[in-house]
């Protein structure tokens, strides 16, 4: 099975899986990627999982219907272009015969859901929208601190081998953030050197793993001692792991 990461508008990735003949596509907030991929590789479009309503995460999905052999799947509390099967918490979907988990992980918007395939060939995928990135995690457009706190302990709970899709390149500038939270961080400077590395070539820093991300995602971290420390230096009301969190992202917002 191929992963690939399909750049689209300014740093998003749509990510697309393939058999070598049949492809599933996430989150294509465009369809010309796709459809120039489709074309590239001649493969057939077998379903589309979407993440969350944003529009530059579904803006594709109608104009790829006709290319379309398959379903679209999507979360239940959600308005994501119609028709489209919904899943909640605990539901799975087969596709390319490989079957996803689907985990609700509400607090970038209020329905968000991501997809988990604990498969280790070579290694489970999670596909997790714009809840978790590369060092980072979403703005709380509609969710709250607690939810997102919750939403992203259930992902770091996931096999550390486990490749995490994020739907942006914004790891570089995570990283930068990360830095100020935990500048004694070891690991966090490794991974820097090489996802700069990896930017100058012009190649994503992504997927990820959710190994490499307990170790240098200060919002997976809010336990951590040197984290709760610059967490309450910008007025965490507590070291109760929510409260880390939601001075994290307040900082974060802010953060230049």
């Amino acid at each position: 099975m191929n992963l690939i990461a399909l750049p689209a508008f300014a740093d998003n990735y749509i990510w697309m899986l393939h058999d070598g003949a049949r492809a599933v596509v996430v989150d294509p907030g465009e369809a010309g990627a796709v459809e120039a991929a489709l074309d590239a590789q001649r493969l057939s479009l077998a379903a589309i999982l979407v993440t969350h309503h944003h529009g530059d995460h579904v803006g594709g999905v109608d104009a790829l219907r006709p290319r379309l052999q398959g379903r679209v799947y999507g979360p239940r509390r959600e308005d994501i272009p119609q028709p489209c099967d919904p899943l909640d918490d605990g539901d799975t979907v087969e596709v390319l015969g490989l079957r996803f988990e689907v985990i609700d992980v509400p607090g970038h918007t209020a329905g968000h859901i991501a997809y988990f395939h604990d498969g280790h060939d070579p290694a489970p995928i999670l596909f997790c929208g714009d809840t978790l990135f590369s060092a980072g995690c979403g703005r709380l457009f509609e969710g709250t601190p607690q939810q997102m706190h919750r939403s992203l302990g259930r992902l770091a709970a996931l096999p550390g081998d486990t490749r995490v899709c994020c739907a942006h390149e914004y790891t570089l500038s995570n990283l930068r953030f990360a830095h100020a939270v935990e500048p004694d961080n070891a690991a966090l400077a490794d991974y820097t050197a090489w996802c700069q590395s990896t930017r100058a070539r012009q190649l994503p820093t992504l997927p990820s793993s959710i190994a490499r991300e307990r170790a240098v995602n200060p919002f997976l971290r809010c336990d951590v001692p040197e984290v709760m420390a610059s967490a309450a230096a910008h007025g965490a009301a507590s070291r109760e792991g929510s409260d880390v969190f939601a001075a994290l992202r307040q900082w974060k917002n802010e953060f230049r």
